[in-house]
């Protein structure tokens, strides 16, 4: 859904564990005054019912959160993430910790998408950010 307001997207897989995230994404959003989108990009060829109780507690979890959770069914996550970010105008995306590998989601999503913010949330809700506002004179 494209719009006009700056936003930051939670982009969170089909853990549990990814509530961290949103509620991360949440505080961002607020300090940044913008909206707060929650995007899970899923396989084509997952089984659906052995994950729907993650995603239907992380789709309360969002709600809790005001924000709509969107789930985009792509074999590309950071192409589909990236197309997201940018139709929906956003400052920063927050996710979970990445591997290091140069295979990783994040990595392949910061060259798809380098103008984008990239807040990560470990285990622990520690937090780490490269934030390319600054650069951007944002």
């Amino acid at each position: 859904m494209l719009r006009n307001q700056p936003s930051v997207v939670a982009c969170v897989t089909t853990q549990y564990e990814c509530d961290r995230i949103i509620e991360e994404a949440q505080q961002r959003a607020a300090e940044f005054d913008c909206e707060l989108h929650v995007l899970s990009v899923l396989m084509p060829t997952e089984n659906y019912a052995l994950i729907s109780d993650q995603l239907e507690y992380l789709n309360r979890v969002s709600k809790q959160a005001g924000a709509d959770m969107t789930i985009i069914f792509s074999s590309d996550a950071p192409k589909a993430a990236a197309k997201f970010v940018r139709a929906n105008r956003a400052l920063e995306i927050v996710a979970g910790l990445h591997d290091g590998g140069r295979e990783s989601f994040l990595v392949q999503f910061n060259q798809l998408a380098p103008e984008i913010s990239i807040t990560m949330v470990d285990k622990n809700r520690n937090v780490y950010t490269m934030d390319v506002r600054s650069r951007r004179g944002v």
